[in-house]
Formats: C-alpha cells, structure tokens, sequence
C-alpha cells in the first residue's frame, strides 16, 4: 500500500476562507468560512442548490473559486497539487467505475493510477473490506446501486488517502444498502481520516459525525458540533434555519 506523505503543513485537515464562486452572473458559494481538524467527521445538509456539491468540486480541485482560498491537507487547492489528489477521496453521485469490467480490474486500475505498491493485493484487500470479494471477476454493470456505491468505496480508500468527500452518498440506496453503507464509514472513520459528508438523511449524517453545517443560499447558515444538536428537533430547526437564511438573501 502507498504510505501517505506528510502534508506541507500540519494545520487544520481543511481549511476554508471567503470561498466564492461564480457561473456567470449565478453566485453558487457566497464566502465559505470553515475549518476542519484532522479526524474530525463533518455532515453539511442543505437544499438543492445550496452549493453543497459546487464546494465538494472546490476541496477536490475539480473546479476552481471565483475568490478566497482554502487548503485540503496542507495544499493549497488552486495548485490542485498531485500530492493532494493523493491525500483525498471522493464518492460522488458518479461511480467512476468502468461497467464493463470487473471490481478487481477497476481498483487495480485506480490503485496503479495512484502509485500504490503491490496494486493488485491492494485492490483485492479493499474489495473485500467492502464485502464484494465473491463478485470481483463478475461485470460491474450487472451491479446493484447499493454494490456499485460500496464499489466506489473500495475506489475511494485504495490509496489509503486522509480525506474522504462523500457528496449524497445515501441517494438511490434501499434500507439494506444503507445499513452496509453506514457501518463502511463508520469503520472508515477514524482519529486518522477526516470526512466531510452531504447529505439529505437527517438521522444518519447525525449519527455519524462531529460537525454539524446548514448551507443555504451558497452560504453557511448554522455551524454547530454534534453534541448541542437534538437529535429529535433537528428537521424542524433545519427547516426554521432555511427559511430564516432566504430571508436575508
């Protein structure tokens, strides 16, 4: 397995300030402030078009801020640095999985794309942390949506990187894949592996993390650590704390 380098700085895990972003005249993220220690687990919720996943595309080096910076492992993203593609990985909406090839040819790629030593074992190890090692040689297109997110797992952590962005991870799974797909992050959820997580599903992303965030609008509009949530008032107050966000435009 490739050991991850040291950052350049042994800062915040992530660090964000006055991010913004523009798509012609749409203000997709109106200043972002935020930090994140390493270890720590943040759940951001918001609304379609909040700027959730826009932000995700800034902290991979996807995409570039209209304004601000903001630092993912030490590197500063605008130099989307090779070194820290290595330090980050990302399930999105898009698997980024060959469908007409197997789990194993599919990780082994990914595992040789990012230098890792002994690529093959590595993506076998991997598939079977994901509970997938019985269809390694089978086509990735005769997956489920469940297996094909717990595919995007094993893609995600071959390189063993210290930063997770998981963007709706949850969408299109049943109850069953759900379940599989919380006990895989919380096993990935270490003191060593930050995790900034979107999503819809109230009661999971509490369970799970450290951090509370509410974007609304391209803006933060509540920042609170897991412990001051109630768990039971949380869609209320995050409905409240939408309607109150579009009011201040």
């Amino acid at each position: 397995m490739t050991e991850s380098k040291p950052s350049p700085n042994p800062g915040p895990a992530i660090q964000v300030q006055g991010i913004r972003k523009h798509f012609g005249h749409l203000e997709a993220l109106r200043g972002i402030d935020f930090e994140l220690k390493k270890g720590e687990f943040l759940s951001l919720f918001g609304p379609n078009g909040a700027g959730k996943t826009t932000l995700i595309g800034i902290l991979s080096a996807l995409t570039r801020p209209s304004s601000g910076t903001a630092t993912v492992a030490g590197y500063d993203v605008k130099e989307a640095d090779p070194e820290m593609r290595r330090e980050i990985g990302v399930i999105s909406h898009a698997s980024f999985l060959y469908a007409d090839l197997s789990p194993l040819e599919n990780i082994r790629f990914y595992a040789t794309m990012y230098g890792v030593d002994q690529a093959e074992e590595r993506a076998i190890e991997v598939i079977d942390e994901v509970g997938l090692k019985p269809r390694m040689h089978d086509r990735v297109r005769t997956f489920s949506r469940g297996m094909l997110q717990r595919l995007s797992i094993a893609r995600a952590i071959v390189h063993n990187p210290s930063i997770l962005f998981l963007d709706e991870p949850y969408t299109g799974l049943d109850q069953h894949a759900s379940e599989i797909l919380k006990e895989q992050l919380q096993a990935l959820h270490t003191d060593q592996r930050t995790i900034l997580m979107t999503t819809h599903d109230f009661s999971r992303g509490l369970e799970m993390c450290d951090r509370v965030a509410i974007m609304v609008r391209g803006k933060l509009a509540l920042w609170e650590t897991v412990s001051n949530i109630d768990p039971a008032g949380f869609e209320r107050q995050y409905l409240e704390t939408v309607e109150q966000a579009k009011e201040l435009r």
